[in-house]
Order: C-alpha cells, then sequence, then structure tokens
C-alpha cells in the first residue's frame, strides 16, 4: 500500500531547488508533448525558451508581458502569506482597466500630462473596490473568498463585455467591440523608442523593493505573516486579523487594478473585451513558483512570460492550438506541487 510520511524535518535546500525541480519535469513533459504531437521536440522548446529572448525587440516584449504578471503577484504574495486566498485577481485587473479607461476618455486635445495619474490611480482604486467586495463578505459574513472572489471575475467580464459593446462602443470603430483609442497624452510614457516597454516596468521594480520592505522589515509586515502562518499566536499577540484580512485583500487588489490600467492605457491604448488575458490567473502560479518571495516572483514572472510568447509562436510557426500556453502554465504548476509534496514527505510502502 502507498502511503505519504510527513518529514520531521523538511530539507530547505530541497524546498528551495523545488520549483528548478518542477521547471525541468515541464520541459521533459513538454518534449513528450511535442512528439505526440508530431513537431520536433528541440524546435518547440526553442520557440518556448529560446526565441522569446533571441533580440532585443524580443527581450522588450518579455518584459511587457512580465509587467503585469509581476505586480499582480506581488499582491497575492501579501494575500497568500497572510492565509488569505485571493482568486478573483482577474477580476480586480479588470475592474482597474475599466475604471482606468473611464478616466482615460476624458482626456483630450487640451489635456495635460496630470492625467497619467489619474488614469493609474482610478485603476488602483478600481481594484481596491472590487477586492474590497470580498473583503466585506468574508469579515462581515464569513463567506468564503475563494468562491466570492472568483465568482465575482465573470461579474467583472460582464461589466466590460456591457460597456464595449454598450455606450462606450467607438461610433467611428467599424461596428467592433471596443472603445476610441486613448489620447496620446493618457497613454503610459514609453521608457524606449522602438518598444513597448513603459513606466509600468519601473513601478512593478519599485513594487518588488517595496513589498519586500513591507514583508520583511515592517511591524505590519511581520503581523500578516504571523497571521497566516500562526493565527492563535497572532491573536496573542494582539494583531488585529480582521485589519489583516482587510489590508491584504486590499493591497492584493489595488496591485492588480494597478496592472490593469497599465495594460489598457499602455501596450493595448483601449478598452476591448480581449483584456482579460489571464493575467490574474497565471500571476498564482507565478506567486507560488516564486515562493511567495518578491525576488523569486522577478524570476517566475519572467518563466511565465516566456510561456505567453511561446505559445504565441507555436500557433503561428508549429501550428499548434492556442491552449498550449495554458497546457505548460498547469504543467509548471503541477509539477510544483508534486514536488513540494516530496519535499515535506516520504513515499512508504506497505501497511499503514
Amino acid at each position: 500500500m502507498l502511503r505519504l510520511e510527513p518529514r520531521p524535518q523538511p530539507s530547505r535546500w530541497w524546498s528551495l531547488a523545488s520549483p528548478l525541480l518542477a521547471l525541468l519535469i515541464t520541459v521533459v513533459i513538454g518534449t513528450l508533448l511535442f512528439s505526440a504531437l508530431g513537431k520536433d521536440p528541440v524546435r518547440g522548446l526553442q520557440v518556448f525558451f529560446v526565441e522569446p529572448l533571441r533580440n532585443a525587440y524580443a527581450v522588450s516584449e518579455l518584459l511587457v508581458k512580465a509587467t503585469p504578471l509581476l505586480i499582480i503577484a506581488l499582491g497575492l504574495a501579501v494575500c497568500f502569506r497572510s492565509n488569505v486566498w485571493n482568486i478573483g485577481a482577474e477580476g480586480q485587473y479588470i475592474i482597474g482597466a475599466v475604471l482606468a479607461s473611464g478616466v482615460a476618455l476624458q482626456a483630450g486635445p487640451g489635456t495635460g500630462p496630470w492625467i497619467v495619474g489619474a488614469v493609474l490611480l482610478a485603476g488602483v482604486l478600481g481594484g481596491m473596490v472590487w477586492a474590497g467586495i470580498t473583503a466585506l463578505l468574508r469579515d462581515r459574513f464569513s463567506a468564503n473568498e475563494i468562491l466570492v472572489s472568483l465568482m465575482l471575475v465573470y461579474v467583472a467580464v460582464q461589466v466590460l463585455n456591457y460597456l464595449v459593446y454598450g455606450p462606450w462602443k467607438d461610433p467611428q470603430g467599424y461596428n467592433f467591440p471596443q472603445t476610441k483609442t486613448f489620447e496620446k497624452v493618457a497613454q503610459m510614457p514609453r521608457l524606449m523608442d522602438g518598444s513597448r516597454v513603459n513606466i509600468g516596468l519601473l513601478m512593478a521594480l519599485a513594487g518588488v523593493a517595496a513589498v519586500w520592505v513591507f514583508l520583511f522589515r515592517t511591524r505590519a509586515g511581520y503581523a500578516q505573516t504571523v497571521g497566516g502562518l500562526a493565527p492563535a499566536a497572532a491573536r496573542y499577540a494582539g494583531f488585529s486579523s480582521r485589519r489583516a484580512l482587510w489590508t491584504a485583500l486590499l493591497l492584493s487588489g489595488g496591485a492588480a487594478g494597478l496592472a490593469g490600467a497599465l495594460e489598457v492605457a499602455g501596450p493595448i491604448g483601449q478598452l476591448t473585451p480581449y483584456v482579460p488575458a489571464g493575467y490574474g490567473f497565471a500571476a498564482i502560479i507565478v506567486a507560488f513558483v516564486g515562493r511567495l518571495h518578491p525576488v523569486g516572483i522577478v524570476f517566475s514572472a519572467l518563466l511565465m512570460s516566456m510561456f505567453y510568447i511561446g505559445g504565441e509562436l507555436a500557433q503561428s510557426r508549429l501550428g499548434l492550438p492556442k491552449s498550449i500556453t495554458g497546457v505548460f502554465q498547469g504543467l509548471l504548476l503541477f509539477s510544483l506541487l508534486a514536488c513540494d509534496t516530496l519535499v515535506a514527505y516520504r513515499v512508504r510502502f506497505g501497511k499503514a
């Protein structure tokens, strides 16, 4: 009989190496998958892991994809460390994009550069309000935040569709469900010519430093972590569980909303039904592969953005379906879960 026996002291080194081992397993299974589909495995791996780094433009596109993943995952890391399970970052990302678009659409030829700050602030507030609904229902009615936050994603999608198919639809857009293109002054300033990388990258890197300081160098961050690891000890120490809940969800929602604002006012330049790109769900994997540590999340965000770009290239160059991106994301997540399980438990054969 196969059974799992808890290890008395899980290896710290194996815990740190678990994401790398999970990536290796993902590559091996991906190789077998390409072979099963009748594709050249070497070419397939090249599309996913080499092409996104081939030249400066490819690297800039990698950074464009990594920016929203990094920002959302940083907020989720605070949530998960606090034992608050926000699974609805995608919805907060969408509402942040919607509110940011509402502000950006007010810009005209005479609008000043201040509109950029207003767009970003609207995105942050939108994400915080959407996450605040989850916090309120959990705080007042003990509703499960996993279900509430997840269900709110579908509400956010319907709000987005209503606006782009209805009142915000561009009358000059040939009946496409999208808003008009934002004025140049309302779009995010780019860091270099010939590249779509904008100030969002700098904000993401600043967020890495800010979250690291918050989690590991402040009393409030310590209270969040203790509340997640040992709720009873947190109560004994006088830390408020309600404050930890609201702090975690509002920070996470604000980060997701900021990512949504940067996306619509940056690479996209308008609000469309295709704004939901799955970043909010992919960021959950990014956070855990990065071990809920800000520095680790930087590397996992880059890896996940390689999967996004590799999936797009696999469609055009190898004729594979769009779902190949999700397949690699799922392989990475399940490989990580398997590795973490073996780090914490021994596999035993025999009677229970």
